[in-house]
């Protein structure tokens, strides 16, 4: 196998594309309905179902295959859909172990789709914001209604069914004034595993306008335009500096208390750089390349936040997906993320940790004036510099086969290990 071959490869379908019963003013993909034609029906196919399953088991080198469905919202497709991919996955499976994985606001979670997800063994990703006030403030419904009461009520019934779930705080602005609120709001309910994600969101420009697009396309399309340097963010975008005062709140807390009870997926993401391990996602990855999106139609594109017709890199139902994922084109992809990191970045005491974090976001210029600087720079470097010694302590902690969550007696006690 040559080195552009991968060992394995991950593939997220969109089953339903950007089709959702929620509006929420931050979502990057509802405006991808654009690219299709007006007239679709932005549902899987069962062709394309069947070619999607069958490719991508026959695609990987392992034993273990995880499939995600995110959208949109693929809930709307019904729980039919899914008996026939799980169907699909049975008659390719050949003995291999597979995993399902469900991104889902759950809106529309009840008993019945509950009841198959936890017979059929499915990890659920659920979409909550923390307090009602703050959810509300971006996830309403098609007619401008709060969407709360109904995700709630999909969260409890993911914990009466004891359905391994975890839920995805996405920061906007507003969100990241209240860190605390929201922390202590998911623990108070339950939630052991979270995961926050940033909104940044590039204004249009006129470049983009001229493009027919409502958004910001990403700044790797227009290398060369000027304006990829000065562009401004949307009004719901988090500020640098307040996300990484948002992290690092939250970590002081998480830190005292809850580590090894609460699973904060940045955090552990962190620690694992700090533990000198590769890093598990594309965000603080080296390189990228190496995940991307199956839309409903078939059509393969690099990632979902790329998902423009210059990024497509062909159908699956017709194409083998690890080949795509070898091609020149998504090698290239893939490697300009590295390629691309300004001096700047390449002299950060946090280049192990960040890597750049995800090139959609490099946008800005360095203070000397370089462009593809990351936005949210300066956030993460309040919060990489403030947990450094936090985590030393716990690599010290892991490489001496101790437990991280030691690291909470120097709050409560003496350290009773020697490091």
């Amino acid at each position: 196998m040559s080195d552009l071959e991968p060992q394995g490869i991950h593939l997220m379908a969109k089953p339903v594309g950007p089709i959702c019963n929620l509006d929420c003013d931050y979502c990057f993909y509802l405006e991808k309905e654009q690219f299709h034609p007006k007239d679709n029906r932005f549902r899987m196919s069962d062709d394309v179902l069947r070619a999607y399953v069958g490719r991508y088991i026959a695609a990987q080198n392992s034993s273990e295959v995880e499939f995600t469905w995110q959208g949109g919202e693929p809930t709307l497709l019904g729980l039919e859909f899914f008996q026939r991919a799980l169907a699909y996955q049975r008659e390719f499976g050949s003995g291999k172990v597979i995993r399902n994985t469900l991104q889902t606001n759950g809106t529309l979670l009840d008993d019945n789709w509950c009841a198959f997800l936890a017979k059929e063994g499915f990890t659920v990703g659920i979409s909550l914001d923390g307090p009602q006030a703050l959810h509300d403030l971006h996830r309403p419904d098609k007619r401008g209604r709060s969407s709360f009461d109904k995700v709630m009520r999909g969260l409890r019934l993911l914990q009466k069914y004891a359905i391994p779930f975890n839920v995805l705080v996405t920061v906007a602005r507003e969100t990241a004034l209240q860190p605390l609120a929201v922390y202590r709001f998911l623990k108070d309910a339950g939630v052991r595993h979270i995961q926050f994600n940033p909104v940044v969101e590039r204004a249009p420009t006129t470049s983009d306008a001229s493009r027919g697009q409502q958004f910001a396309t990403p700044p790797e399309l227009r290398l060369h335009d000027l304006q990829a340097t000065t562009a401004q963010v949307t009004k719901h975008s988090v500020e640098a500096e307040a996300y990484g005062e948002f992290l690092v709140a939250i970590f002081n807390e998480w830190v005292r208390h809850d580590v090894g009870t609460v699973h904060v997926m940045n955090f552990e993401w962190a620690l694992a750089a700090w533990c000198q391990l590769p890093a598990s996602v594309c965000l603080f990855a080296p390189r990228c390349g190496k995940a991307a999106i199956v839309e409903h139609d078939g059509s393969l594109y690099s990632c979902d936040h790329y998902m423009y017709p210059e990024y497509r890199l062909g159908n699956i139902r017709t194409e083998d997906p690890s080949a795509l994922l070898a091609s020149s084109a998504q090698q290239a992809f893939g490697a300009a993320k590295e390629d691309a990191l300004p001096d700047y970045c390449l002299s950060c005491d946090y280049l192990f940790a960040c890597h750049g974090e995800c090139p959609k976001n490099r946008f800005i210029e360095t203070p000397n004036g370089e462009p593809g600087l990351n936005y949210l720079c300066a956030g993460y470097k309040r919060y990489f510099r403030h947990i450094t010694p936090y985590l030393n302590a716990m690599a010290k902690l892991l490489a001496h086969d101790q437990p991280a969550n030691l690291i909470m007696q120097a709050f409560h006690g003496p350290l009773l290990i020697k490091l």
